[in-house]
């Protein structure tokens, strides 16, 4: 199959947020991920490969030269698969994060974090995860990469926080350095965890909300965890 010079623009193009919220599309590339994606039950527009990439028999796939490729590959190496999938988004239902596990990610900006906090959310069983609008762009190819398959299989919302958690019944624990020590913390049966970026913490927005802080003690020098690694502690705390 040949590729015209505006299919070539346009996958190119994705790469950028303003044209995928132009397209309502997004693109991901690479073999493991791609794979992962399809396993968990993600439906792609179109799947585009070179005849190595040996998976394409569980997906709809167009079989493309390495030389097309190239030309579409958001890496500065080309992958054997790039895939195309169309910007869904979801929506909580009234009164949903009262029950179970939340994630509230306020401020993320780094996309390599956004995604590794969606994968452990999935790893500990939380029920979804929540984006401020000024965090990374959930369908940034950085952030898929970086949930490893999790991006498919977590209920992900980009919302307002304020607006979805100001009258939620769950404790609200923040991730703060001058909050109580973690693990004198008796682990509730719902919770929404807020987790702020790591230059700015959380937001004063949100911080009115908190029903209590919590920090990871530190024994050592360092200044700050990075903020996907706190997540991951926290969260183990939590579903301990």
């Amino acid at each position: 199959m040949s590729l015209t010079k505006a299919e070539i623009a346009h996958l190119r193009g994705l790469r950028l947020k303003k044209n995928r919220e132009a397209a309502q599309a997004f693109v991901v590339e690479g073999p493991k991920v791609v794979a992962e994606l399809v396993a968990a039950g993600h439906a792609f527009e179109s799947i585009f490969a070179t005849a190595d990439w040996t998976q394409y028999e569980s997906a709809p796939t167009e079989i493309i030269a390495e030389s097309a490729m190239a030309k579409i590959s958001h890496f500065p190496t080309p992958s054997c698969v790039l895939a195309v999938g169309k910007i869904e988004r979801s929506e909580l239902t009234p009164g949903e994060i009262n029950n179970g596990f939340t994630l509230a990610l306020d401020g993320i900006q780094d996309p390599g974090n956004v995604g590794t906090m969606l994968r452990i959310a999935d790893w500990f069983g939380f029920d979804r995860v929540l984006l401020s609008p000024d965090c990374a762009d959930l369908f940034s190819q950085k952030v898929i990469n970086a949930s490893m398959g999790s991006f498919a299989r977590m209920l992900v919302v980009t919302t307002d926080l304020k607006a979805a958690l100001q009258e939620t019944t769950s404790p609200i624990l923040g991730c703060d350095l001058e909050g109580q020590p973690l693990h004198d913390v008796s682990p509730p049966a719902s919770a929404v965890v807020v987790l702020g970026s790591e230059g700015q913490g959380i937001s004063s927005a949100m911080a009115q909300l908190l029903t209590q802080r919590v920090t990871i003690p530190r024994r050592g020098g360092a200044e700050s965890l990075n903020a996907a690694v706190a997540a991951g502690i926290v969260c183990a705390h939590l579903r301990s």
